[in-house]
């Protein structure tokens, strides 16, 4: 049996946008049904929150970690990143380059290689047609411009395109331990 290959993905945005909600979602697994109601609540104390999955023949841990608190999230040493925005809230938006693309280049860096980046849109299910909203080939080109190396949307509530999300992280996180590593060779894939 091979040696389970842990790797750690951190979820950095602003308050509010949806990352906890994303991770409660995930905890309730990939059947449990995809209906609007409560999820469970999270709690920072508990964190990471772990994932064992089975991917490439081999099993993986996937450890989780939820923050936007600025004492604690420069301490970790994550193997993937993932910069959240609510595609409701054009300033959550506007601060993943101007915030946390910045924080992530100044405070996260292995053996002087950056680390692998995406960009998730959160909170699909609220998006309404009007003036300003933020439509996916906007989170996309910003994706592009930062060099990340993801981009998607999804609803935690809804569960829409939550398992593709899931897996295209978990595909991205699994690449992370191989020796070409998770960073694409140029541009953004749209999932």
């Amino acid at each position: 049996m091979d040696e389970t290959r842990t790797v750690s993905i951190l979820l950095l945005g602003d308050p509010g946008c949806g990352k906890s909600t994303l991770l409660s979602r995930l905890s309730q697994g990939q059947h449990a049904p995809k209906v609007p109601g409560p999820l469970p609540a999270l709690r920072d104390l508990d964190q990471p929150f772990i994932f064992d999955i089975s991917m490439y023949n081999r099993p993986y841990r996937f450890e989780f970690f939820d923050t936007s608190s600025p004492e604690n999230y420069t301490l970790l040493q994550p193997d993937f990143i993932i910069l959240c925005f609510d595609v409701t809230d054009r300033r959550s938006l506007i601060n993943v380059p101007q915030v946390w693309r910045k924080n992530v280049t100044r405070h996260f860096r292995r053996d002087g290689e950056d680390v692998p980046l995406m960009v998730l849109g959160l909170k699909r299910d609220a998006r309404v047609e009007e003036e300003g909203v933020i439509y996916p080939q906007e989170g996309y080109r910003i994706a592009q411009e930062m060099r990340c190396d993801r981009y998607a949307e999804c609803s935690a509530v809804t569960g829409e395109l939550i398992d593709e999300v899931f897996e295209d992280i978990a595909r991205t996180a699994a690449k992370t331990k191989t020796d070409a590593g998770g960073l694409t060779q140029g541009g953004c894939t749209v999932m």
